[in-house]
């Protein structure tokens, strides 16, 4: 708290008025983080969202969906994963440990509700299989491990969830089968 004050040109007591609880200002920077601004928009209720809603088929649907969530996950990834180790230790973090991945559920399930509107799931697909599917192709670590452990870009990792959520969620067609892999 003291350094976020200092940063900001406030008193400690400012700052712990505004979050009262450290894992609150944590949770309020993921959110700045993730959204890529200060606005008081939930993710899904942003224009993107619209644009995403407006594709025909699910290549484009799943491509705008990569194109924010791999610069979100840029933004947000280290500090959501903190959270996660954090909270084995610390009850407050591991609360909101909860909270993150019960907001990427929620995220999941409105992907999958959006993609099932344009083509039906693979064969034998649940939707609650679908929704793990996707609820882990998010996790923070994959990115993590793509881009850090493993160095590749963003862009890499952008064209890599959209590829894998379109393979792993629908039968073959002759023009998803045609595609490159991502570089």
């Amino acid at each position: 708290m003291r350094l976020v004050a200092e940063s900001a040109g406030v008193s400690v007591p400012t700052v712990e008025q505004l979050f009262r609880t450290k894992s609150t200002l944590l949770k309020a920077c993921i959110d700045v983080a993730i959204a890529g601004d200060g606005e008081p928009v939930a993710m899904l209720d942003r224009e993107w969202t619209r644009h995403a809603e407006a594709a025909t088929d699910v290549d484009g649907f799943a491509a705008v969906v990569a194109s924010v969530v791999a610069p979100a996950q840029a933004r947000s990834a280290a500090l959501v994963l903190a959270v996660f180790e954090g909270g084995r230790r610390d009850p407050e973090l591991e609360e909101l440990a909860h909270r993150l991945a019960e907001q990427r559920a929620v995220t999941a399930t409105w992907l999958i509700a959006q993609l099932r509107r344009r083509h039906p799931l693979r064969t034998g697909l649940t939707d609650q299989d679908a929704i793990d599917t996707v609820w882990v192709l998010l996790d923070p670590a994959l990115y993590d491990r793509l881009t850090r452990h493993r160095g590749r870009t963003v862009a890499y990792y952008e064209r890599w969830i959209a590829d894998s959520i379109t393979r792993l969620l629908f039968d073959p067609e002759p023009q998803r089968t045609a595609r490159r892999r991502p570089r």
